[in-house]
């Protein structure tokens, strides 16, 4: 049961409103999180700045490893709304999300994200060295801040207790129908 409820539409302020419309307008879904933040224009906005992050790194990275990048932060942190939310990408494009196949970079990539994820953040030497000789510091640098703001939005969540989306439900982790899914 999430900590706090949702906004419902027809309950909200015009401003409220008009967020909403904007988000289902660009990506025609409206998410338990996305409500929850509603209570909140400034953490609504802010958060909804990874859309403009994902932007940035996804023509360096692709499609694949900026969802293999945010699933490992996720499910390094345990945010169920956002691995399963991953994993259902993951899965859909044909993943096997248990399972992966990475190449070096992707890899470096991965492990970089899972570091990020950790207490303090501090990534090694040697993650950082794998990562840094594959991209620009531009690209670096972007790819840190996206990651940062994919921590606060499982943060977020975790500490709101945020209700998974009933649309995720059967990409949950462990869930037989979503291993079905990827075969």
């Amino acid at each position: 049961m999430p900590r706090i409820r949702p906004v419902q539409y027809e309950e909200s302020t015009p401003a409220a409103r008009a967020a909403h419309d904007e988000v289902v307008s660009e990506h025609g879904l409206m998410t338990n999180m996305k409500r929850t933040l509603l209570h909140s224009l400034p953490a609504f906005r802010a958060l909804m700045e990874w859309y403009p992050l994902r932007d940035t790194v996804e023509p360096f990275l692709g499609e694949r490893l900026t969802s293999l990048f945010s699933h490992a932060i996720s499910n390094e942190n345990d945010c169920l709304v956002c691995s399963t939310f991953f994993r259902r990408i993951l899965i859909e494009s044909g993943e096997d999300p248990d399972r992966f196949q990475l190449d070096d970079r992707e890899a470096a990539v991965v492990e970089f994200g899972q570091c990020l994820a950790r207490r303090f953040a501090r990534v090694p030497d040697d993650v950082y060295a794998r990562l840094a000789s594959a991209f620009s510091e531009e690209q670096v640098v972007a790819l840190t801040a996206f990651g940062a703001l994919m921590i606060a939005t499982n943060v977020f969540n975790n500490a709101l207790e945020v209700d998974l989306d009933g649309y995720l439900e059967p990409y949950k982790k462990g869930d037989p129908a979503a291993a079905e899914g990827a075969a």
